[in-house]
């Protein structure tokens, strides 16, 4: 290990550089519950995508964005040290692409135009797709279940489409769908062939096949994040009631049953996450006078203030919790530029089996 982090940090700036833990503990001045400042907030860490795979099942490490080599490049975070590395040298990456593959080997990401796919071990990356002439990207890169391709959208004029490109031999490059309006956020549906996507105001489902493309029928309002459960039964997101003197909701689509039901009224959530059989929530509140990160049971509808957030987006909050549930993590500008925070859980969320990798 020793002898690796020297090779690495002979050649600063490049890819494998090591960095020491620059871990903050503090106590909440609301809760004085411990919260721990993960990022030095004299540059910027972000999170990618809320519904991107960035945890590994192990809850072991996370992938995130950073700037502290002066453009924005992937890092990975021991979970257990605080120890980071760096695992890209590309120029204009999208730091909100950033995935890790199912196999917790590899992951991928966009660089401007570029989809490339990388090892986590040698860094070493390579192309595998590039946006064609007369198309641009659109908002969102998943990748599916099996790990063979990505998802994602692109744009040329009024036109947008969705595509599957392929990371692994066992996959191919096409078009699952194509329309005449904006698509983004496009989400494969667990344990089903399909693949859930965003329409302005609207979600869509379609098959894999591009067959039964569909409007879901979801309560009146906006609608903010919206993810699958993990067994691919139903969508949940935040409704955005139409009259503002109403709360922001946790609701749940059933796509087979083509039903919509309430599940929560909240303290005015704009992100939120959830644990693997959604029993507990996590969300980030926009109240001004409030801006805190709270769970709510969803059995009895209670929440609890675990910590401020007091970002100045609270949109960019997007708090998650680790595979186990013992973690929650999130993003705020609290202390200067965006910085990645965490806080345990384990004595109020009961823990989830680890995935093995």
């Amino acid at each position: 290990m020793w002898a690796a982090r020297a090779l690495a940090n002979e050649a600063p700036g490049a890819k494998g550089e090591v960095f020491e833990s620059e871990w903050k503990r503090y106590a909440d001045p609301a809760t004085e519950l411990e919260v721990f400042r993960l990022t030095e907030p004299s540059y910027s860490s972000t999170v990618p995508a809320y519904y991107n795979r960035i945890i590994s099942g192990n809850s072991r490490f996370l992938l995130f964005c950073c700037d502290r080599s002066g453009s924005p490049e992937g890092f990975r975070m021991d979970l257990r040290s605080g120890e980071t590395r760096r695992l890209t040298e590309q120029k204009d990456l999208d730091g909100a692409s950033l995935n890790l593959l199912p196999d917790g080997r590899s992951f991928c990401y966009f660089a401007d135009r570029t989809l490339y796919l990388a090892n986590l071990a040698t860094f070493k990356a390579r192309e595998v797709y590039s946006v064609p002439d007369g198309w641009e990207r659109g908002a969102g890169l998943t990748v599916t279940a099996d790990g063979a391709h990505a998802v994602f959208s692109e744009r040329s004029g009024d036109r947008a489409r969705i595509r599957l490109a392929a990371l692994t031999a066992r996959g191919a490059d096409r078009t699952v769908l194509e329309t005449p309006f904006g698509i983004a956020d496009a989400i494969e549906r667990p344990l089903r062939a399909q693949i859930l996507y965003r329409a302005g105001q609207a979600l869509w489902l379609v098959d894999l096949d591009g067959r039964h493309n569909r409007k879901l029928k979801l309560a009146p309002g906006g609608i903010g994040p919206a993810n699958w459960a993990a067994d691919g039964r139903t969508v949940l997101y935040l409704n955005y009631p139409d009259d503002p003197s109403q709360l922001n909701a946790i609701r749940e689509s059933a796509p087979d049953d083509d039903t919509d039901k309430m599940v929560a009224p909240t303290s005015q959530y704009v992100h939120f996450g959830f644990n693997r059989d959604t029993s507990v929530f996590v969300g980030a509140s926009r109240n001004v006078a409030s801006p805190v990160i709270l769970i709510l049971l969803r059995v009895t509808r209670r929440e609890l203030v675990l910590c401020e957030h007091k970002a100045s987006h609270p949109e960019t909050v997007a708090p998650q919790f680790s595979p186990d549930a013992q973690r929650i993590y999130f993003q705020s500008d609290r202390h200067g530029k965006p910085a990645l925070y965490a806080m345990h859980t384990e004595r109020l969320v009961e823990k989830i089996g680890a995935d093995k990798e």
